[in-house]
C-alpha cells in the first residue's frame, strides 16, 4: 500500500518519486510480483515517516514504468485501474500493507447518461472560470468519454477540487451517486469562482 496526500482514481496517471527506503523496497517487491500497488489518501499526517491516518477506500494502480536511479531512488509511472476497500490494515513491516477487496462500481442507472452530460458541461464551465482567473487548470475543451462510469472518474481526475472532495466522490457507490455528488461539489466551486470573477470585473 502506498498512502499519499492526494487521491488517485481509475484511469488517472500517477507519477511517483520514491526516496524512502521502505517504499524503495515496496517498488521492488511490486515489480517482482503483479506490478500493482494500492493507493489511499492520508487523511491526517504526512507521507514521510509513518504514523498517518489513512482512508479505507482507494485505488489499485499498475506500475507502467519504473527506473531505479543511481542513488537508489525510483522514478515510477503508475496508472489507477480499479477501486479497493481496505478490510484490515497490517503492520507496516517493512512498508504499509493491508488486506483489501476490490470494489466495482454499481451499474449505471437509466438517467446516468443525461446526468453525465450535465456534469461534463458543469466541469467545462468551471475550467473556463479558472482560465479567466489565470489559474492553472486543464483547458475547458478537454475531451471526455461518453461512458458515464469512466467519465465520472475522468471528471474526478481533472476537476479543480480538494483531496477530501475527491475522496468523497471516489467513495460513492457508483455513477448515479457519484454524478449527483459531482453536480453539488462542482456547482459549489463554480459559485465561488463566479463570485471572484464578479469582484474582479467590478
Amino acid at each position: 500500500m502506498f498512502p499519499l496526500e492526494s487521491v488517485v482514481v481509475p484511469g488517472m496517471l500517477l507519477p511517483l518519486h520514491v526516496f524512502e527506503p521502505r517504499y524503495r523496497a515496496l517498488v521492488k517487491d511490486c515489480l517482482g510480483e503483479a506490478g500493482e500497488l494500492g493507493v489511499v489518501l492520508i487523511e491526517r499526517g504526512s507521507e514521510v515517516g509513518g504514523g498517518d491516518e489513512r482512508s479505507s477506500v482507494g485505488t489499485i494502480a499498475r506500475i507502467l514504468r519504473a527506473e531505479e536511479l543511481d542513488d537508489g531512488r525510483w522514478a515510477v509511472i503508475a496508472a489507477g485501474e480499479r477501486r479497493l476497500r481496505v478490510a484490515r490494515w497490517l503492520d507496516d513491516a517493512p512498508y504499509p500493507r493491508a488486506e483489501i477487496e476490490e470494489w466495482p462500481d454499481d451499474p449505471p442507472g437509466p438517467d446516468d447518461q443525461a446526468a453525465f452530460a450535465t456534469a461534463a458541461a458543469l466541469l467545462r464551465r468551471l475550467l473556463a472560470a479558472k482560465a479567466e482567473l489565470d489559474e492553472v487548470a486543464p483547458p475547458p475543451t478537454i475531451e471526455l468519454t461518453d461512458d458515464p462510469v469512466l467519465g465520472s472518474y475522468q471528471i474526478l481526475a481533472v476537476a479543480p477540487i480538494g483531496p477530501f472532495d475527491r475522496q468523497a466522490l471516489l467513495s460513492a457507490a457508483g455513477p448515479t451517486e457519484r454524478l449527483a455528488l459531482i453536480d453539488r461539489v462542482l456547482g459549489e466551486e463554480l459559485q465561488v469562482l463566479e463570485a471572484r470573477l464578479g469582484g474582479a470585473l467590478g
